[in-house]
């Protein structure tokens, strides 16, 4: 928008009613007439960015959002309570295994914490350039280029690089998360399923593939809307019976680990990130909100329900390597009791998990489709079959994955490693740091430089090492 339609004068206007005035002023005893047009021109250039900033702080991004279906606050909490309920929580026990009980419960504590400020400092910097934007919401990808055009100059030439970055960020993690979901379903199956046929894993997962390519042909996810409900009843039901078998029985410290092989803490850090990082359906949820101003007070919606979410890991995790110790599996549904309770948990999980996929590939699916491929076949007859066909490679690449390298653990753990220490931690704490450049003084920007530099290598060591161990665990294991 000009200055012209904001209602001010053209410079050159300007610089005459000031020349006019200025022998008024003098006349009655104040201006100067020492003062040269220049200085009145640089005086009116001021007033007019003054006044730019004004109606830059006066915009509120909330109130121009038009929401069709706005969701209250508490159904907001419910769904990112919903959105983080998968299968990292189940493969919560086996990271304290690679920990140690201590370490495992004040680190998942502390990576809980830096996971909450990333999330806050994300949605307040998507907040300010929205305000500076005049634009109601942003999605991450935008909120990362428009934030690096504000940075230091040394970063604006990545603006729009970031968006590529992050959306192959995005990608792999969603597909990595669909690879997780095939073994898993898999996995739950074939033990629930192992007293009445005897199959191999790989051929459960042959059975399923045909499945997942018909439920992730819906393009709707209005028709998967009863199966997610359903899905999320069967998850909460699950975990309260597992809670059931952990504390039927007294629990024993005996021969457990408290502090864990510092080698495999890379492997604890991936699959806590992996379970906690919410970093994808934060900013969607929040744009959706009623009342978004509700979503980031101290006892808002987000800390509230993350700080739910953080404390279930946290206790799952410890209580369940507690009760199984060394011989926890990448998931506690592999351990529950040969029993029939044991084995419909597996099994509806698994159910649970199926009808899940579609919801998880959809934002892989959306990314490929809509930001890449879609643009170029709009006068073309045959988008819609080409649109099928790439949803069916898109399963099939999860689905060779999950066939080649059928380990659940070192999965979530390498997807987790690879793919959120840079989307949950690192991303945000730069994004944070280009956003508020230009308007922070000396000392603060020293202070921001070092707290977000401290979290940009968390997130690049997570990155390097807890990738190159997973992969080097996922290499040994079939060496």
């Amino acid at each position: 928008m000009s200055h012209d339609n904001l209602g001010f004068t053209s410079s050159t206007d300007a610089l005459q009613d000031l020349k006019k005035s200025s022998s008024s002023k003098e006349r009655h005893g104040y201006g100067s007439s020492e003062k040269s047009d220049g200085i009145y021109v640089l005086e009116l250039e001021e007033k007019k960015k003054k006044n730019s900033n004004e109606q830059e702080n006066d915009y509120d991004p909330y109130k121009y959002r038009v929401v069709e279906h706005p969701t209250t606050n508490a159904e907001t909490m419910l769904h990112l309570l919903k959105g983080s309920l998968g299968t990292g929580i189940l493969a919560m026990p086996r990271a304290f295994y690679n920990s140690g009980y201590i370490i495992g419960f004040v680190a998942t504590i502390i990576i809980g914490f830096l996971c909450i400020y990333c999330m806050r400092i994300l949605v307040r910097s998507e907040y300010e350039l929205c305000k500076r934007k005049r634009v109601p919401s942003m999605t991450y990808p935008a909120t990362a280029e428009s934030a690096l055009l504000e940075g230091p100059r040394c970063l604006r030439r990545f603006s729009k690089a970031s968006i590529h970055i992050i959306n192959t960020f995005l990608l792999i993690y969603q597909m990595g998360t669909c690879c997780v979901y095939i073994v898993f379903i898999a996995k739950n199956l074939q033990l629930g399923l192992d007293t009445f046929v005897k199959m191999e894993l790989e051929t459960y997962m042959a059975i399923l593939l045909l499945p997942l390519i018909i439920v992730n042909y819906i393009r709707n996810l209005k028709f998967l809307a009863p199966f997610s409900t359903l899905a999320n009843i069967i998850m909460f039901t699950g975990i309260a019976i597992m809670l059931y078998y952990i504390f039927r029985e007294p629990l024993s410290f005996d021969n457990r680990v408290a502090f864990g092989n510092v080698t495999n803490f890379p492997l604890f850090f991936g699959t806590v990130l992996f379970a906690l990082e919410a970093i994808g359906v934060i900013m969607p949820l929040e744009n959706e909100m009623k009342t978004p101003k509700y979503f980031m007070k101290p006892f808002g919606v987000l800390n509230v329900a993350m700080s739910i979410i953080v404390a279930m890991y946290t206790a799952l995790g410890f209580f369940g390597y507690i009760r199984y110790g060394e011989k926890i599996e990448g998931s506690i549904t592999l351990n529950l009791p040969d029993e029939k309770l044991g084995i419909a948990v597996q099994i509806l999980l698994a159910i649970a998990i199926f009808f899940t996929h579609p919801i998880q590939c959809y934002v892989a699916i959306d990314i490929v489709w809509n930001e890449y491929i879609s643009q170029y076949l709009e006068k073309y007859r045959f988008k819609l079959l080409c649109e099928y066909v790439i949803r069916t490679v898109i399963i099939l690449i999860t689905f060779a994955l999950a066939i080649s390298i059928p380990e659940l653990d070192l999965f979530i753990s390498l997807f987790g490693a690879l793919c959120l220490s840079g989307l949950g931690l690192a991303f945000p704490a730069i994004i944070q740091l280009c956003t508020f450049w230009k308007v922070m003084g000396p000392n603060e920007r020293k202070i921001m430089v070092a707290k977000n530099m401290c979290l940009i290598l968390i997130g690049a060591l997570g990155l390097v090492v807890g990738t190159y161990t997973s992969l080097h665990g996922i290499i040994s294991k079939f060496s």
